[in-house]
């Protein structure tokens, strides 16, 4: 329907992966097979925490937390990808389209603020480990999660309105595999001079300053290993630090370079890359970085199996 030179869309069309027809059974499966890893490590991480009661500590309250996020992060792309991989049919209603989008930065900005919380739990245990219990009392710990959960839900909205009001043109192709609010933003006919200001300012606010927080929190931690403990403690730290920053680089990386550093010959196939980076991979390993090369949830999992065990 045409309105004033404009073009009320009803729909958008989803084109950001150029997948070979003959490649098309292979893509699905490798897709289906990284969602379904990322789901079953996920659910096994939260349904250990919440079985073992060695487990209830803020550590695993946070790790529950982002498993919980990476669950729906995930679920929130990937079924619409394999849908419409095997339907031919890449097109997602309006309305879809931008439910899709305020849950994916829903639980994407709940990310950033977990892998804080726990970068700064790691903190109070190895640079103050007499006074972890008082500092990370669950009081504390139970307001950090739910003012988290707060501040991304209000993010997520004001971004999901302000883009509703927004008009746009009769070119309804995404170039991603989901509603991308930058992408969203290029098809727009209206000024969009104040989403993109948002998205400057609080995009700092919830991506950079997060981002630099973990850094200096894992700077601290070197620093006072490398005063005190002996170099095979010092050795497993930096591995430790090691898997867990890769993780937080990859994911903060990929967002910062999308969203605040976007390129500017608006190569399709190197964001489609970054945002597969940070919307399916990192989910994926999560669970094997955070906490299924823990020897505490090793030991959880097989407390848990032994249990089935005897009760069978």
């Amino acid at each position: 329907m045409v309105m004033n030179n404009q073009t009320v869309v009803s729909q958008f069309l989803l084109l950001g992966l150029h997948i070979p027809p003959d490649h098309q059974h292979l893509f699905y499966v490798l897709f289906l097979v990284m969602y379904l890893t990322t789901v079953l490590g996920n659910l096994l991480i939260i349904i250990l925490i919440l079985l073992d009661s060695h487990l209830h500590t803020p550590m695993y309250l946070f790790l529950s937390n982002l498993s919980f996020s990476d669950l729906c992060f995930s679920s929130v792309t990937m079924p619409k990808l394999l849908d419409s991989m095997q339907r031919h049919d890449p097109s997602i209603p309006y309305a879809g389209c931008l439910t899709q989008m305020y849950f994916l930065m829903v639980f994407g900005d709940m990310e950033s603020f977990l892998l804080v919380i726990m970068a700064y739990d790691r903190y109070v245990a190895i640079c103050y480990p007499l006074h972890y219990t008082s500092i990370m009392n669950p009081r504390l710990c139970v307001y950090l999660v739910v003012l988290s959960w707060a501040l991304t839900v209000l993010y997520s909205m004001l971004h999901t309105l302000l883009l509703a009001r927004l008009s746009f043109c009769e070119d309804n192709v995404v170039p991603q595999f989901f509603c991308d609010i930058s992408a969203l933003l290029k098809l727009a006919c209206s000024d969009i001079y104040i989403n993109e200001l948002m998205i400057f300012i609080l995009g700092g606010l919830v991506i950079v300053i997060p981002f630099f927080l973990i850094v200096v929190s894992y700077v601290q931690i070197v620093s006072s290993i490398l005063r005190v403990s002996s170099a095979q403690v010092v050795y497993k730290v930096f591995s430790t630090c090691g898997s867990h920053l890769s993780v937080v680089s990859l994911f903060y990386g990929t967002i910062i370079g999308l969203y605040l550093c976007p390129s500017t010959n608006n190569s399709t196939v190197k964001e489609t890359v970054m945002a597969m980076m940070y919307t399916v991979v990192t989910p994926m390993l999560n669970p094997f970085i955070y906490s299924l090369r823990n020897r505490d949830m090793k030991e959880a999992l097989i407390s848990v199996l032994c249990k089935k065990k005897m009760s069978l």
